[in-house]
C-alpha cells in the first residue's frame, strides 16, 4: 500500500535533530512534503534547508516563541498541514532522588511544549477545517518503570493530553493521534547502556526492576517509529484520531 496525502503539503516537526526526528523528516521530505523542522539550535547541527526544508531553532518550552514561530511559517511558507511532536527529554532518577528542578524541567519539555505548540496550530488548523497531529509518546506512559517517575508521568500527561485535543479538534476535521514508541536505537537510549552488552539486556528484560523483555527479541529502529508516524497522518488513517499506537515489539504485552 502506498501512502498518500504528503505531496506538496506543509509539516511542521519538533525534536527534528534526534534520531525519530531525522528519520521522520527523511520520510515526509521523500513524500513531497515540505518541512519546517524545529529543535534546539545544537540538535539542529548537519542539516542543511533547502526549498523543502526550512531549519528553525526552538525552544518548545518559550511560549513567545512558540507562537511567534507558528505565525512566521503560516505567514510566510503556508499552511501547516501537519503537525509532529517529537520534543522529549529523558530522567531517569528513582523518586527520592528527584529533584523539584528536574520534574519541572522534564514536564515542560514532555509536555508543556507540546501543549503550547499544538494549542498555537489548532487555531489555525480549526479556521481551514482540516489537518493532522501525531505526537510521539512513549510506552513508559503505561507501564511502571523503575527510575522513571518523572519520564513516564510526563509522557502519561501527554498522551492523555493528546487524545482529549483530539476529542475536541475531531469537529473540525483535525486527526489527533499518539505514538508510543519502546526501546529503539537513538543517543537517547544508548545513552543508558553501560556496555556493548546494552541492547541484549533490553531485550531479555530483568525481573529485578520488573521490567518485561522484547517478545520480538529486537530493538526498534528509528524507521519503524517514522513509519508509524507516517501511516498515521496519511489519508489511509483518515478514519483514525485519538489512538494511542504502541509501537514497542510487544515489550508492554498491550496494543
Amino acid at each position: 500500500m502506498q501512502l498518500t496525502g504528503f505531496e506538496g503539503k506543509i509539516a511542521l516537526v519538533t525534536g527534528a535533530g534526534g534520531g525519530i526526528g531525522r528519520a521522520v523528516i527523511t520520510a515526509l521530505r521523500e513524500a513531497g512534503t515540505v518541512v519546517i523542522a524545529t529543535d534546539l539550535a545544537e540538535a539542529l547541527s548537519g542539516m542543511e534547508p533547502d526549498a523543502g526544508l526550512h531549519i528553525r531553532p526552538l525552544d518548545v518550552t518559550d511560549g513567545a516563541a512558540v507562537r511567534a514561530l507558528v505565525e512566521e511559517v503560516e505567514g510566510t511558507i503556508g499552511p501547516v498541514d501537519m503537525f509532529v511532536g517529537l520534543a522529549a527529554i529523558l530522567s531517569t532518577s528513582a523518586v527520592k532522588d528527584l529533584t523539584v528542578a528536574e520534574w519541572r524541567r522534564v514536564f515542560d519539555v514532555n509536555m508543556l511544549g507540546t501543549f503550547l505548540i499544538t494549542q498555537a496550530l489548532a487555531a489555525h488548523m480549526t479556521a481551514r477545517g482540516h489537518g493532522a497531529m501525531v505526537v510521539v509518546s512513549s510506552n513508559a506512559a503505561g507501564i511502571p518503570r523503575t527510575n522513571m517517575a518523572a519520564y513516564g508521568a510526563s509522557k502519561a500527561a501527554l498522551t492523555m493530553y493528546v487524545r482529549c485535543l483530539g476529542l475536541e479538534l475531531a469537529p473540525h476535521g483535525i486527526r489527533c493521534n499518539v505514538v508510543a514508541p519502546g526501546s529503539t536505537l537513538t543517543p537517547m537510549q544508548t545513552g543508558m547502556w553501560a556496555d556493548d552488552s546494552g541492547a541484549a539486556a533490553v531485550i531479555a528484560g530483568s525481573l529485578e526492576t520488573y521490567k518485561t523483555g522484547i517478545p520480538l527479541k529486537k530493538l526498534a529502529t528509528p524507521a519503524d517509529i517514522a513509519n508509524s508516524v507516517m501511516f498515521l497522518l496519511s489519508e489511509q488513517a483518515g478514519h483514525i484520531a485519538m489512538a494511542d499506537l504502541y509501537v514497542d515489539g510487544g515489550a508492554t504485552l498491550r496494543g
